[in-house]
């Protein structure tokens, strides 16, 4: 990779980054993380697992197409909340939001993600570096050129989706600092997915699911892109 690109996961205790050289990353906050990352040198792409782009009043269409490309992992993709239910002070009522906008409900998953997720929507727009979403179990089975066989859960996933990785030069291996102390394995794996997706994006090979992404209402988009 040419250019200087950040793979983003959020993991329990924040947020951890692999950058396209296999540098790793940790802070609480997204912005602090990117700060972090560019001490190393300037970013061309952040690649984020997390939705960006909030719908108002359906499905977002990547989401759908996200979907069919993961196949049998179509679990790992959950339906992004619109944003009034992303801003909902507890389930219940984001659930009744959500019902009410698209007439579908909100996973207990997407709402714990509701503070990273609307962390990340107030952050992206002042970035200063391409941002874009990216799903792992997408660049995957990008990579592999089918949806994997194996969740990432599993001993079994977990060796897919290293040898993938080492396939395309993102293995990462070895002591990675404080990333590798508060992040999980399946977190680095991610984190490392997304990385190759971003450099994907910085050479104009990757592609957006959907093309052109969807817009919405307030003026954001959203595809997601491996």
């Amino acid at each position: 990779m040419t250019r200087r690109v950040l793979g983003v996961d959020a993991c329990k205790k924040g947020w951890i980054g692999i950058a396209g050289d296999l540098r790793a990353y940790f802070a609480v906050t997204i912005g602090e993380l990117v700060e972090r990352a560019e001490v190393d040198g300037p970013l061309t792409v952040v690649g984020i697992d997390i939705p960006i782009g909030l719908p108002v009043s359906r499905a977002r269409e990547a989401d759908v197409l996200a979907r069919r490309v993961v196949g049998r992992r179509a679990s790992s993709v959950f339906a992004t909340p619109v944003r009034a239910a992303l801003e909902a002070a507890t389930h219940a009522e984001a659930t009744a939001l959500n019902v009410e906008a698209t007439g579908k409900g909100v996973s207990q998953q997407a709402f714990a993600l509701a503070k990273r997720i609307l962390e990340v929507d107030r952050w992206a727009p002042g970035a200063h570096c391409a941002v874009i979403e990216v799903h792992p179990e997408v660049c995957f089975a990008t990579m592999a050129g089918r949806p994997l066989s194996h969740p990432k859960s599993t001993w079994a996933g977990g060796e897919e989706r290293r040898q993938l990785l080492a396939g395309v030069g993102m293995g990462v291996v070895g002591d990675i600092g404080l990333a590798g102390e508060v992040a999980g394995v399946d977190d680095v794996l991610d984190a490392a997915a997304a990385a190759w997706s971003a450099g994907r994006y910085a050479e104009g090979r990757a592609r957006a699911y959907p093309n052109p992404p969807e817009r919405f209402a307030d003026g954001s988009s959203a595809a997601i892109w491996a």
